[in-house]
């Protein structure tokens, strides 16, 4: 199990690794926008990948490549709400395909997944970091080097734990 504290660190295999998370910390009662990271237990069980960034990657894990048209769809008032979807062009959601390097590597935290509840808050992702670590909007974010070597590792049942 991965577990993630309010230290900035994230410990998996005994090994601790730093990592950014929401600018206004932890909660158990997230809502859209709050820019929080949401306290509990969730699989970990969809990868998305840069693939023409990201050429070799060493995982048990399944992924798909983004492309242009995915985002994940962040309007609480769409039908969508907390899916992936395809786009074709850019409106209120979350693309993955970016120009910067956040989403070279994008894993699911299956938060508010299952039975989605509208405005309980959308694509909570483990993600690459923004330098000198600076806070998400309620994601958990790594560096390069520490997400692979994660991905390394990781089994598809495998499990995060937040406990802010």
């Amino acid at each position: 199990m991965i577990i993630v504290n309010n230290k900035g660190e994230l410990w998996y295999k005994k090994k601790r690794y730093k990592c950014a998370y929401g600018k206004n910390g932890f909660t158990k009662f997230k809502k859209e926008g709050d820019s929080c990271t949401p306290i509990g237990t969730f699989s970990l069980n969809r990868l998305f990948v840069r693939t023409d960034r990201i050429k070799f990657l060493k995982t048990k894990l399944s992924y798909s490549s983004i492309d242009e048209s995915m985002a994940w769809e962040d309007n609480p008032k769409k039908k969508n709400y907390n899916k992936l979807i395809t786009i074709k062009n850019y409106s209120h959601r979350e693309k993955l395909k970016r120009t910067d390097h956040l989403y070279d590597l994008v894993l699911v935290i299956e938060y508010n997944t299952k039975k989605i509840i509208k405005g309980k808050g959308s694509a909570i992702f483990m993600h690459l970091a923004k330098p000198g670590y600076k806070p998400t909007q309620g994601c958990i974010a790594l560096s390069k080097k520490s997400f692979l070597d994660i991905l390394g590792k990781i089994t598809p049942k495998e499990k995060i734990k937040i406990t802010g």
